[in-house]
């Protein structure tokens, strides 16, 4: 009988570099996710989005009833993360000066009088837009350039956010007096919708039985190794059959009777870019359709618009969704 050689193959260096980068970006969602969780009891699926979210390089608006930890856990995000923070407390008679600075007229050294720009507290590595709802489309419109381009435009000159730039923006969906809903073109900003829900019972018992506030926790990372960890999730591959499949799912979301309008191109960016962190998380080094199924609801709730129809019929976004994901086949 005739025997086979073993041929050992070594890595590359390149290959070798590519996988420490994907180890190293694992650790560093791995350890935000530990510590988000020593802190905010419950609330797992939302504290696997904003990682996720924050991973994809996107942003995140938080809807849910106060109380229920929003606030919480985006100052616990960004103790972990490092860099800077900054909270903008939005109000009805908020300005879009009081988000992106403006230019204020100085005296200099020589007596003389000149202009000086002063940044708006936008210019952080993580913003707390709270209760974004409460304030004027004109002051909502603020953070569109912002999160778009990561750049603000004051006196028409362009000025570059830090980066990391990382947007997390709560909404109260129970008020409906003194509020502005956000147009459709800012939801599509947000890569995702988390959706933070009451306690159970056994939840809500650990959670009145803390006599004291937890502690804060150490930052576990740096504004560089995030940008490290966000690059390499960009560079896990997919196959063309699963960029088909979340193609087609967002099309799907244009099917049903009832939808005014369905989801648009950023979409199936979004679901690409998260299905890549999920495969990053789980230490996987390719996109599989399970992955763009799991972010499925939160990249598309927010991205859906339903018309009389279907709230007549007692539907909302989220059964719209699961429809649409059911119904897309995979080749």
């Amino acid at each position: 009988m005739t025997k086979l050689a073993l041929v050992s193959v070594p890595i590359s260096d390149e290959a070798r570099t590519a996988e420490d980068a994907l180890d190293s970006a694992r650790r560093v969602g791995t350890r935000i996710r530990e510590g988000l969780a020593s802190v905010i009891l419950g609330q797992q699926d939302v504290l696997d989005g904003v990682v996720t979210a924050l991973l994809a390089g996107g942003h995140v608006l938080l809807e849910g009833a106060p109380g229920l930890g929003k606030t919480q856990i985006v100052r616990t995000l960004s103790t972990l993360v490092g860099g800077s923070f900054a909270r903008i407390q939005f109000t009805p008679d908020l300005m879009p000066s009081d988000v992106v600075g403006t230019s204020m007229v100085v005296t200099t050294a020589s007596g003389g009088k000149d202009m000086t720009y002063r940044q708006g507290p936008i210019f952080a590595n993580l913003v707390l837009a709270d209760e974004i709802n409460r304030a004027t489309p004109k002051a909502q419109s603020a953070l569109l350039e912002a999160m778009a381009e990561r750049t603000v435009s004051v006196d028409g000159q362009p000025r570059p956010l830090p980066a990391p730039f990382f947007v997390l923006a709560t909404e109260n969906p129970i008020e409906m007096e003194g509020v502005f809903p956000l147009p459709e073109a800012q939801l599509d900003r947000f890569l995702f919708k988390l959706v933070v829900r009451m306690l159970d019972l056994e939840t809500l018992a650990r959670v009145g039985a803390r006599a004291d506030e937890p502690a804060p926790p150490s930052a576990v990372t740096s504004p560089a190794e995030l940008l490290e960890a966000q690059a390499a999730a960009r560079k896990i591959p997919a196959a063309p059959h699963v960029e088909r499949w979340a193609a087609r799912l967002v099309l799907a979301t244009h099917a049903p009777k009832g939808v005014r309008y369905g989801a648009g191109p950023r979409a199936a960016q979004a679901l690409m870019a998260c299905g890549r962190v999920k495969a990053l998380l789980d230490g996987r080094a390719a996109v599989a359709i399970e992955d763009v199924r799991r972010v499925a609801p939160d990249v598309l709730r927010h991205r859906v618009v339903l018309g009389f129809e279907a709230e007549a019929q007692g539907l909302d976004a989220d059964e719209i969704v699961a429809q649409a994901v059911a119904s897309t086949p995979v080749e």
